[in-house]
């Protein structure tokens, strides 16, 4: 008898294929200071992710002002500078 695999895949993260804009994020109390990414995608939704936790999402927003709230209510502070996915077509 011949058997399928039925175990559904995870759902694809939408911002690791079709994202916009990324920041870095840093909490300069810590040394070295921590670092966040934010990926924000074209329709505004936005994603923080944690490159130390392998990149694990530990924000999700459905606007930027939200993803800019939640890092600055913990006290996070913008790199300068944003990273557009059109300077990589």
């Amino acid at each position: 008898m011949q058997t399928t695999n039925t175990t559904s895949s995870p759902a694809p993260d939408r911002l690791k294929s079709d994202w916009e804009f990324s920041e870095v994020w840093i909490d300069p109390s810590l040394c070295p200071p921590y670092v966040l990414l934010l990926l924000g995608d074209r329709e505004g939704y936005c994603s923080i992710y944690d490159p130390a936790q392998g990149y694990k999402s530990v924000f999700s927003g459905s606007t930027y002002k939200e993803a800019e709230l939640w890092l600055l209510e913990d006290e996070y502070e913008p790199v300068e500078g944003r990273l557009s996915a059109s300077e990589f077509t």
